[in-house]
C-alpha cells in the first residue's frame, strides 16, 4: 500500500483546509482506496526532492 503523505499529488487545499489528492480516482480505483485492498496507486509519484540530485 503506498504512503499518500509521500506522494507529490497530495497537496494541501487552502478552500477545504485539508490535503487532497491532485489525481480524479475512478470509481473502482476510489473503492479499491478506502476498502483497503492492497491497493497499489499506478499515480503515486515520490516527493523526495534529492531524487535525481542522487543520480547524478
Amino acid at each position: 500500500m503506498t504512503n499518500c503523505d509521500c506522494c507529490v499529488n497530495y497537496v494541501y487545499d487552502d478552500e477545504y483546509d485539508c490535503y487532497t489528492c491532485l489525481v480524479n480516482l475512478d470509481e473502482d480505483e476510489m473503492r479499491r482506496f478506502i476498502t483497503g485492498d492492497n491497493y497499489n496507486c499506478p499515480y503515486f509519484r515520490n516527493d523526495d526532492e534529492y531524487e535525481l540530485a542522487r543520480k547524478q
